[in-house]
């Protein structure tokens, strides 16, 4: 059996009462592959350290949909808080404490993009992009614009649930937080909070992506792991000091 370097709790070890943001992530499907952890290391900024899983590092490729994106006492608003998105990641830790690191986050609407640039300090993406689930055949689209160009073009079937995910199936998905560079560099770090994910097994069909290199990664190499969800709703605290 494979070494098991991390132990993640499948419930939020630190629930939100009071969010800053909220939003529901429907039918997400997740595409890794390993990576060397020196590779991925090299484009981490100081302070964060990559997570592994059986000696490797994980860098995934994740396409979504957003919705109803809202802040406390403001209702959703239909067209800016409801989008396609793709994200390229990797998994981290700043003193044991895990999350996100994110290198890119692709969506079709600009003025978010440009706000989360703004406040949040993450590097969204602008270009045109789409997701739609038909059936049991999930497809995704994306042709960045802004702030440099890229595309991924992405095809997957779905297939049964899965009962009881793998070390690697909680690895990859039951992650409670993402941190991001702030003003003057300084690192910060925002707890989610969600419902447990119900997982299922995914098969690609297609894939033909730059994301992952655009991002300063070298392209993929071996099978991808694929999974898929029908989606949680989230509960995003206020980013604080790492």
């Amino acid at each position: 059996m494979s070494k098991v370097e991390f132990v993640s709790p499948v419930v939020c070890p630190e629930p939100v009462k009071r969010p800053v943001m909220k939003q529901q992530w429907r039918d997400l499907a997740y595409i890794h592959w390993r990576y060397d952890p020196a590779v991925v290391q090299e484009l981490l900024p100081t302070g964060i350290e990559v997570d592994t899983f059986d000696g490797s590092a994980w860098v995934g490729l994740i396409p979504f949909s957003m919705r109803n994106i809202s802040f406390p006492f403001i209702p959703p608003v239909p067209y800016l808080g409801s989008f396609p998105e793709v994200n390229v990641r990797t998994y981290v830790k700043r003193n044991g404490v895990p999350g996100v690191w994110f290198f890119s986050l692709d969506v079709n609407r600009l003025i978010p993009a440009c706000v989360a640039r703004a406040t949040y300090f993450i590097p969204y993406c602008w270009g045109s992009a789409s997701h739609e689930k038909a059936g049991q055949h999930l497809r995704t689209a994306v042709k960045r614009r802004w702030p440099s160009r890229s595309f991924t073009q992405i095809e997957l079937t779905l297939g049964e649930k899965i009962t009881e995910p793998s070390d690697l199936a909680h690895f990859l998905s039951a992650r409670w937080g993402l941190y991001s560079k702030g003003f003057g560099g300084r690192l910060r770090y925002a707890p989610v909070d969600h419902e447990q994910w119900q997982l299922y097994e995914a098969t690609i069909v297609s894939l033909n992506d730059h994301l992952v290199t655009v991002a300063g990664l070298p392209a993929p190499t071996g099978e991808a792991h694929v999974m898929f969800s029908p989606g949680v709703s989230v509960r995003i605290g206020k980013p604080r000091k790492a």
